[in-house]
């Protein structure tokens, strides 16, 4: 219980009839009335907004406040389901906001339709329908692209590949662990000592950007770089990939780089030329990078046209984000992408690349 917490119910500066209004939205879970007030309860130290899906307090046991920071200037802290400090008054984006904050601290436990629809009191079908139309993807996509994130991590901190999996939320049957390896772009053992038993071919050649870098698993490209000399093209692969068992290749992927240098000198790839890619992607850059390779060759799209594309018209700084980590440059078309008023933006592998590869595509 905060230190300064007090016995009273009211709200200082509120009448007791206007606590009793304020107690019925909290009942009612209202959230027509988030923002004009957050309640907080002694026995746990946490304020909520009115429409947080937490199990109701006890009435004796709740203060309310106009605003959260009188409520943090008298001990309590934020909820962490509802995010009251977070409110931006759009109720259906704050909504998916306290979705999303729920999966991200119940990943290790399922996370059904049908659960999340109870939590938030929504039949799991309009949830999942209002969840894609604000955010472009799917509860489970969401779900799936979280586990992912922290498996990587747990992996990153050096925990076991077991202990990592079941933290992240994932079973250990072997379809699980084949769905990881396919989103890791390797085994998650593998993953997790750096790539060190994963053999990366790379070449270097000439190209009419300046040097350029393809390296490849045996499962297909993983990184396409350019620079100005090898050495700098290799520190990069390094970074990439810090423990990698690094060859270099000449022959075998000279096929890759002709059909490379010759999509950047204006000739669209045919079917026979296609480049198997083998990257890592969250749930949203897949999104973003599969869409880009939609862009007719030679086009270009602004970053809110992408955005209104995949269904996140708000995600503009998202998009560029994704753009600017796309590992395989060319293949994915990142530098389709330009701002609203037609000017470049920005470029990984800079702005004078940008503008040249245009121009040879518009040729």
């Amino acid at each position: 219980m905060p230190a300064s917490q007090s016995k009273t119910v009211a709200s200082v500066g509120a009448t007791g009839h206007e606590d009793d209004r304020r107690w019925s939205a909290v009942l009612a879970r209202d959230a027509a009335r988030d923002g004009e007030f957050v309640f907080a309860v002694s026995s746990t130290g946490v304020y909520c907004r009115p429409s947080c899906p937490a199990r109701r307090p006890r009435r004796e046991n709740v203060r309310f406040f106009i605003r959260p920071e009188q409520a943090e200037r008298a001990g309590y802290r934020a909820c962490l389901r509802c995010r009251p400090k977070s409110y931006s008054g759009n109720p259906e984006s704050d909504g998916m906001k306290a979705i999303c904050r729920f999966i991200e601290q119940h990943l290790d436990e399922p996370l059904t339709l049908h659960r999340l629809g109870k939590e938030f009191r929504q039949s799991p079908f309009h949830l999942q329908r209002r969840f894609k139309a604000v955010l472009g993807i799917t509860p489970r996509e969401y779900v799936d692209s979280c586990r992912l994130r922290m498996l990587k991590r747990n992996l990153q901190a050096g925990d076991s590949v077991t202990r990592a999996m079941y933290d992240a939320g994932y079973g250990s049957s072997s379809r699980l662990y084949e769905r990881t390896a396919s989103q890791l772009g390797m085994t998650p053992d593998k993953y997790r000592r750096g790539a060190i038993a994963a053999a990366i071919r790379y070449t270097c050649a000439d190209s009419p950007l300046g040097r350029m870098l393809i390296a490849a698993t045996e499962r297909g490209i993983c990184s396409i770089q350019f620079a100005r000399s090898d050495g700098e093209l290799i520190e990069g692969l390094k970074r990439e990939f810090p423990f990698a068992a690094r060859k270099r290749d000449e022959g075998g992927l000279h096929s890759w780089v002709g059909a490379l240098l010759k999509h950047m000198r204006g000739k669209d790839l045919d079917s026979s030329s296609l480049l198997p890619l083998d990257i890592r992607a969250t749930a949203f850059q897949r999104r973003v990078w599969a869409y880009l390779q939609s862009i007719p060759f030679g086009d270009t799209r602004s970053y809110s046209q992408v955005a209104k594309a995949i269904g996140r018209p708000s995600a503009c700084r998202a998009v560029a984000r994704a753009c600017a980590t796309n590992p395989v440059a060319i293949a994915i078309p990142c530098h389709r992408v330009v701002r609203d008023d037609g000017s470049m933006g920005g470029y990984r592998w800079g702005i004078e690349r940008k503008k040249a590869l245009l121009a040879m595509e518009r040729q």
